[in-house]
Protein backbone atom coordinates (compact mmCIF):
# COMPACT_ATOMS: atom_id res chain seq x y z
CA UNK A 1 0.00 0.00 0.00
CA UNK A 2 1.20 3.59 -0.90
CA UNK A 3 2.05 5.39 2.13
CA UNK A 4 2.58 9.38 1.97
CA UNK A 5 4.40 11.46 4.64
CA UNK A 6 5.82 14.80 5.61
CA UNK A 7 9.05 15.22 7.41
CA UNK A 8 11.12 18.35 8.13
CA UNK A 9 13.47 19.26 5.55
CA UNK A 10 16.08 19.75 8.41
CA UNK A 11 16.25 16.29 9.12
CA UNK A 12 17.25 15.31 5.31
CA UNK A 13 20.46 13.73 6.27
CA UNK A 14 18.00 11.00 8.45
CA UNK A 15 15.64 10.76 5.51
CA UNK A 16 17.51 7.66 4.27
CA UNK A 17 17.45 6.79 8.01
CA UNK A 18 13.63 6.72 8.89
CA UNK A 19 12.72 5.11 5.04
CA UNK A 20 14.99 2.04 5.70
CA UNK A 21 13.00 1.73 8.45
CA UNK A 22 9.66 1.86 7.40
CA UNK A 23 11.26 -0.81 4.95
CA UNK A 24 10.02 2.02 2.23
CA UNK A 25 10.67 0.53 -1.60
CA UNK A 26 10.14 3.23 -4.74
CA UNK A 27 10.45 5.73 -2.42
CA UNK A 28 9.84 9.29 -4.73
CA UNK A 29 10.24 13.22 -3.45
CA UNK A 30 6.99 15.39 -3.90
CA UNK A 31 6.69 18.48 -3.52
CA UNK A 32 8.71 20.00 -0.49
CA UNK A 33 8.99 17.96 2.65
CA UNK A 34 6.83 15.28 1.17
CA UNK A 35 7.71 11.44 0.46
CA UNK A 36 5.58 9.01 -1.34
CA UNK A 37 6.49 5.04 -1.00
CA UNK A 38 5.10 1.55 -1.20
CA UNK A 39 4.92 -0.84 2.23
CA UNK A 40 3.77 -4.20 3.69
CA UNK A 41 1.25 -2.68 6.00
CA UNK A 42 0.55 1.11 7.19
CA UNK A 43 2.88 2.88 8.96
CA UNK A 44 2.27 2.49 12.94
CA UNK A 45 1.23 5.32 14.51
CA UNK A 46 2.72 4.52 17.96
CA UNK A 47 6.07 3.67 16.79
CA UNK A 48 9.26 5.79 17.81
CA UNK A 49 9.96 6.76 14.46
CA UNK A 50 6.26 8.29 14.29
CA UNK A 51 8.07 10.72 16.53
CA UNK A 52 9.58 12.88 12.97
CA UNK A 53 6.39 12.41 11.08
CA UNK A 54 4.46 15.94 10.83
CA UNK A 55 1.84 14.23 8.41
CA UNK A 56 1.27 10.77 7.29
CA UNK A 57 -1.47 9.20 5.37
CA UNK A 58 -1.87 5.76 3.06
CA UNK A 59 -2.87 6.97 0.13
CA UNK A 60 -6.59 5.32 -1.24
CA UNK A 61 -6.90 7.38 -4.53
CA UNK A 62 -4.08 8.78 -6.73
CA UNK A 63 -4.07 10.31 -9.93
CA UNK A 64 -0.52 11.27 -11.08
CA UNK A 65 -0.41 14.10 -13.42
CA UNK A 66 0.17 17.43 -14.23
CA UNK A 67 -2.99 19.38 -13.29
CA UNK A 68 -1.65 22.68 -15.62
CA UNK A 69 -1.64 20.24 -18.73
CA UNK A 70 -5.22 18.54 -18.34
CA UNK A 71 -8.00 20.12 -19.43
CA UNK A 72 -11.20 20.31 -17.30
CA UNK A 73 -8.71 19.13 -13.95
CA UNK A 74 -10.75 20.24 -10.97
CA UNK A 75 -14.44 18.39 -12.86
CA UNK A 76 -12.55 15.37 -13.79
CA UNK A 77 -10.63 15.12 -10.26
CA UNK A 78 -14.07 15.69 -8.39
CA UNK A 79 -16.09 13.50 -10.22
CA UNK A 80 -12.79 10.19 -9.76
CA UNK A 81 -13.64 11.54 -5.70
CA UNK A 82 -17.05 11.42 -5.34
CA UNK A 83 -17.23 8.55 -7.36
CA UNK A 84 -14.55 6.47 -5.08
CA UNK A 85 -15.59 8.17 -1.86
CA UNK A 86 -19.55 8.44 -2.15
CA UNK A 87 -20.81 5.42 -0.89
CA UNK A 88 -19.12 6.69 2.65
CA UNK A 89 -18.68 10.23 2.73
CA UNK A 90 -16.38 12.43 4.98
CA UNK A 91 -17.43 14.48 7.64
CA UNK A 92 -15.43 17.31 6.04
CA UNK A 93 -13.01 17.51 2.92
CA UNK A 94 -9.33 19.25 3.49
CA UNK A 95 -7.10 19.84 0.92
CA UNK A 96 -3.72 21.15 0.63
CA UNK A 97 -0.99 21.87 -2.35
CA UNK A 98 2.30 19.92 -1.57
CA UNK A 99 4.08 22.77 -1.39
CA UNK A 100 5.15 23.77 2.30
CA UNK A 101 5.17 27.67 3.11
CA UNK A 102 4.11 29.92 0.42
CA UNK A 103 2.70 27.84 -2.43
CA UNK A 104 2.60 28.63 -6.13
CA UNK A 105 -0.21 30.53 -6.63
CA UNK A 106 -2.15 28.13 -9.25
CA UNK A 107 -1.74 25.36 -6.68
CA UNK A 108 -2.83 27.07 -4.10
CA UNK A 109 -6.04 28.55 -6.14
CA UNK A 110 -6.65 25.27 -7.40
CA UNK A 111 -6.39 23.52 -4.16
CA UNK A 112 -8.99 25.93 -2.74
CA UNK A 113 -11.57 25.18 -5.65
CA UNK A 114 -11.33 21.39 -5.31
CA UNK A 115 -11.61 22.04 -1.68
CA UNK A 116 -14.91 24.24 -2.61
CA UNK A 117 -16.48 21.68 -4.80
CA UNK A 118 -15.83 18.61 -2.82
CA UNK A 119 -16.83 20.23 0.33
CA UNK A 120 -20.46 20.92 -1.33
CA UNK A 121 -20.73 17.39 -3.59
CA UNK A 122 -18.81 15.19 -1.06
CA UNK A 123 -18.88 15.96 2.71
CA UNK A 124 -21.67 15.19 5.53
CA UNK A 125 -21.02 18.96 7.20
CA UNK A 126 -19.53 21.14 4.08
CA UNK A 127 -19.42 23.94 6.86
CA UNK A 128 -17.76 22.47 9.88
CA UNK A 129 -15.36 24.56 10.77
CA UNK A 130 -11.52 22.69 10.81
CA UNK A 131 -11.05 22.22 14.55
CA UNK A 132 -14.44 21.04 14.73
CA UNK A 133 -13.85 17.94 12.91
CA UNK A 134 -13.94 14.41 15.06
CA UNK A 135 -10.56 13.50 15.41
CA UNK A 136 -11.54 10.23 15.22
CA UNK A 137 -14.16 10.31 12.43
CA UNK A 138 -12.85 10.23 9.02
CA UNK A 139 -12.03 13.35 6.78
CA UNK A 140 -11.20 13.39 3.20
CA UNK A 141 -7.67 14.86 2.76
CA UNK A 142 -6.42 15.97 -0.57
CA UNK A 143 -2.90 16.66 -1.63
CA UNK A 144 -2.15 17.88 -4.96
CA UNK A 145 0.78 19.32 -6.32
CA UNK A 146 2.97 18.82 -9.88
CA UNK A 147 3.36 15.03 -9.60
CA UNK A 148 -0.33 15.07 -9.55
CA UNK A 149 -3.36 14.48 -6.71
CA UNK A 150 -3.27 11.83 -3.26
CA UNK A 151 -6.33 11.26 -1.23
CA UNK A 152 -7.21 9.61 1.97
CA UNK A 153 -10.25 8.96 3.74
CA UNK A 154 -8.59 8.96 7.37
CA UNK A 155 -8.84 10.21 10.52
CA UNK A 156 -7.64 13.11 11.49
CA UNK A 157 -5.83 11.45 14.82
CA UNK A 158 -4.33 8.83 12.51
CA UNK A 159 -3.06 11.56 9.81
CA UNK A 160 -1.75 13.77 12.35
CA UNK A 161 -3.23 16.84 12.00
CA UNK A 162 -6.66 18.69 11.02
CA UNK A 163 -5.58 20.27 8.04
CA UNK A 164 -4.22 18.15 4.62
CA UNK A 165 -0.13 18.01 5.17
CA UNK A 166 -0.53 18.73 9.19
CA UNK A 167 -1.59 21.24 11.44
CA UNK A 168 -2.47 24.95 9.91
CA UNK A 169 0.61 27.74 9.81
CA UNK A 170 0.65 29.31 12.69
CA UNK A 171 2.21 33.24 12.55
CA UNK A 172 4.67 34.15 14.79
CA UNK A 173 4.51 37.85 13.88
CA UNK A 174 1.32 38.12 15.61
CA UNK A 175 1.19 41.42 17.26
CA UNK A 176 0.86 39.45 20.93
CA UNK A 177 4.30 37.53 20.27
CA UNK A 178 7.63 37.55 21.48
CA UNK A 179 9.22 35.34 19.97
CA UNK A 180 9.15 32.08 17.61
CA UNK A 181 8.36 29.78 21.13
CA UNK A 182 4.55 31.29 21.36
CA UNK A 183 3.89 29.66 17.98
CA UNK A 184 5.00 26.46 19.39
CA UNK A 185 2.60 26.23 22.09
CA UNK A 186 0.24 27.43 20.05
CA UNK A 187 0.60 24.47 17.42
CA UNK A 188 0.59 21.73 20.33
CA UNK A 189 -2.53 23.57 21.10
CA UNK A 190 -4.31 23.54 18.28
CA UNK A 191 -2.98 19.52 17.68
CA UNK A 192 -3.45 18.50 21.49
CA UNK A 193 -7.65 17.91 20.80
CA UNK A 194 -6.31 15.32 18.19
CA UNK A 195 -6.12 13.18 21.31
CA UNK A 196 -7.87 15.28 24.17
CA UNK A 197 -9.35 18.41 24.80
CA UNK A 198 -6.96 21.51 25.48
CA UNK A 199 -6.77 23.07 29.31
CA UNK A 200 -10.03 25.29 29.89
CA UNK A 201 -9.75 28.74 29.33
CA UNK A 202 -8.46 30.14 32.90
CA UNK A 203 -6.44 27.17 33.57
CA UNK A 204 -3.62 27.90 35.69
CA UNK A 205 -0.09 27.01 34.28
CA UNK A 206 3.36 26.54 35.71
CA UNK A 207 5.89 27.67 33.51
CA UNK A 208 9.38 26.53 33.71
CA UNK A 209 12.53 28.24 32.49
CA UNK A 210 9.85 31.26 30.51
CA UNK A 211 12.31 34.14 29.49
CA UNK A 212 11.76 36.21 27.46
CA UNK A 213 8.00 35.23 27.54
CA UNK A 214 7.87 34.01 23.89
CA UNK A 215 5.14 30.76 25.44
CA UNK A 216 4.07 33.13 28.19
CA UNK A 217 2.24 35.65 25.88
CA UNK A 218 0.80 33.16 23.88
CA UNK A 219 -0.84 31.12 26.90
CA UNK A 220 -1.85 35.04 28.49
CA UNK A 221 -3.35 35.70 24.56
CA UNK A 222 -5.57 32.52 25.41
CA UNK A 223 -7.02 33.15 28.38
CA UNK A 224 -4.94 31.49 30.89
CA UNK A 225 -3.24 32.41 34.13
CA UNK A 226 0.47 31.25 34.22
CA UNK A 227 2.96 31.38 36.60
CA UNK A 228 6.58 31.67 35.21
CA UNK A 229 9.19 31.22 36.60
CA UNK A 230 13.12 32.27 35.48
CA UNK A 231 16.48 33.47 36.29
CA UNK A 232 16.04 35.99 33.29
CA UNK A 233 13.29 38.49 33.12
CA UNK A 234 10.20 38.18 31.05
CA UNK A 235 9.56 40.86 28.02
CA UNK A 236 8.59 44.20 29.25
CA UNK A 237 5.31 43.95 26.83
CA UNK A 238 4.19 41.19 29.51
CA UNK A 239 5.45 41.74 32.67
CA UNK A 240 2.60 43.34 34.17
CA UNK A 241 0.42 41.41 32.53
CA UNK A 242 -2.47 40.82 35.63
CA UNK A 243 -2.51 37.24 34.98
CA UNK A 244 0.91 36.80 35.21
CA UNK A 245 3.06 36.12 38.21
CA UNK A 246 6.92 35.99 37.97
CA UNK A 247 9.23 34.18 40.02
CA UNK A 248 12.47 35.34 39.07
CA UNK A 249 14.66 32.79 40.47
CA UNK A 250 16.68 29.53 40.05
CA UNK A 251 13.71 26.97 38.70
CA UNK A 252 15.81 25.04 41.29
CA UNK A 253 14.58 26.80 43.58
CA UNK A 254 11.22 27.70 43.02
CA UNK A 255 8.60 26.96 45.45
CA UNK A 256 5.02 26.90 44.49
CA UNK A 257 2.25 28.88 46.86
CA UNK A 258 0.70 27.38 49.79
CA UNK A 259 -2.54 25.71 48.57
CA UNK A 260 -1.79 26.36 44.86
CA UNK A 261 -2.55 23.44 42.25
CA UNK A 262 -1.51 23.54 38.61
CA UNK A 263 -3.61 22.65 35.76
CA UNK A 264 -1.05 22.57 33.25
CA UNK A 265 3.07 22.68 33.04
CA UNK A 266 5.10 23.89 30.23
CA UNK A 267 8.82 24.10 29.82
CA UNK A 268 10.88 24.48 26.96
CA UNK A 269 14.24 24.95 29.08
CA UNK A 270 17.66 25.07 26.37
CA UNK A 271 20.31 22.21 27.90
CA UNK A 272 20.12 18.63 28.29
CA UNK A 273 16.42 16.86 28.02
CA UNK A 274 16.84 14.75 30.83
CA UNK A 275 18.05 17.14 33.08
CA UNK A 276 14.99 19.49 31.89
CA UNK A 277 12.83 16.49 32.57
CA UNK A 278 13.71 15.81 36.10
CA UNK A 279 13.26 19.63 36.80
CA UNK A 280 9.75 18.88 35.45
CA UNK A 281 9.51 15.89 37.58
CA UNK A 282 10.45 17.70 40.81
CA UNK A 283 7.29 19.64 40.33
CA UNK A 284 4.95 17.34 39.27
CA UNK A 285 3.60 17.23 43.07
CA UNK A 286 2.50 21.17 42.19
CA UNK A 287 0.28 19.96 39.46
CA UNK A 288 -3.45 18.43 40.02
CA UNK A 289 -4.36 14.59 38.79
CA UNK A 290 -4.79 14.58 35.24
CA UNK A 291 -2.53 18.16 34.79
CA UNK A 292 -1.54 18.61 31.48
CA UNK A 293 2.41 18.45 31.02
CA UNK A 294 4.30 19.87 27.45
CA UNK A 295 7.76 19.25 26.82
CA UNK A 296 10.52 20.30 24.48
CA UNK A 297 12.93 17.87 24.05
CA UNK A 298 16.38 18.96 22.86
CA UNK A 299 18.46 17.24 21.01
CA UNK A 300 20.86 20.17 19.13
CA UNK A 301 23.96 17.26 19.65
CA UNK A 302 22.04 13.94 18.35
CA UNK A 303 22.82 13.25 14.69
CA UNK A 304 21.16 9.86 13.99
CA UNK A 305 17.60 8.52 14.70
CA UNK A 306 18.60 5.71 16.66
CA UNK A 307 20.29 8.17 19.44
CA UNK A 308 17.28 10.48 18.99
CA UNK A 309 14.80 7.36 19.17
CA UNK A 310 16.89 6.22 22.03
CA UNK A 311 16.74 9.62 24.01
CA UNK A 312 12.49 9.26 23.87
CA UNK A 313 12.82 6.28 25.40
CA UNK A 314 14.86 7.06 28.34
CA UNK A 315 12.74 9.95 28.83
CA UNK A 316 9.58 8.07 28.35
CA UNK A 317 10.17 5.34 30.82
CA UNK A 318 11.62 8.07 33.37
CA UNK A 319 8.23 10.16 33.05
CA UNK A 320 6.51 6.62 33.43
CA UNK A 321 8.10 5.70 36.83
CA UNK A 322 7.42 9.50 37.48
CA UNK A 323 3.64 9.02 37.46
CA UNK A 324 2.90 10.18 34.13
CA UNK A 325 0.71 8.93 30.84
CA UNK A 326 2.29 9.90 27.30
CA UNK A 327 -0.32 11.30 25.04
CA UNK A 328 1.99 11.92 21.83
CA UNK A 329 5.57 12.85 20.97
CA UNK A 330 5.72 15.05 17.81
CA UNK A 331 7.84 17.76 15.57
CA UNK A 332 5.78 20.82 15.34
CA UNK A 333 6.50 23.32 12.73
CA UNK A 334 8.65 25.59 14.40
CA UNK A 335 10.27 22.74 16.36
CA UNK A 336 14.33 22.42 14.99
CA UNK A 337 16.60 20.15 16.58
CA UNK A 338 13.97 19.07 19.24
CA UNK A 339 10.64 17.87 19.66
CA UNK A 340 7.19 18.60 21.74
CA UNK A 341 6.46 15.91 24.28
CA UNK A 342 2.75 16.26 26.05
CA UNK A 343 2.08 13.86 28.71
CA UNK A 344 -0.98 14.03 31.30
CA UNK A 345 -0.61 13.43 35.32
CA UNK A 346 -2.13 10.40 36.25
Amino acid sequence: MQQLVRIFEGFASFHPELLQHWQARGAKRLGTEYWLFSAETALDRSAEASMFLRWSMTVDHAWPCVPPKIEGFVDKAVTALVKKFADSPPQQVMVSPLSVGAPHRYYKNLAAQLQQRLRRELARHPTLEVEAQQAQEKSLFVLIGKEGLFAARATPQECRGFYAGGSKLISHRAAHSISRAGAKVAEALHLLPLWQPAPAVGAHWLELGASPGGMTAELLERGYRVTAVDRALMDPRIAAHPQLDFHAIDVRDFRAPSGVKFDALLCDMNGEAEQSLELVIGHLRDLKAGALVIFTMKTPQIENCAEIMHLRRRLLGRAQKAGLRAIVQTHLTYNRQEFTLIWQKI
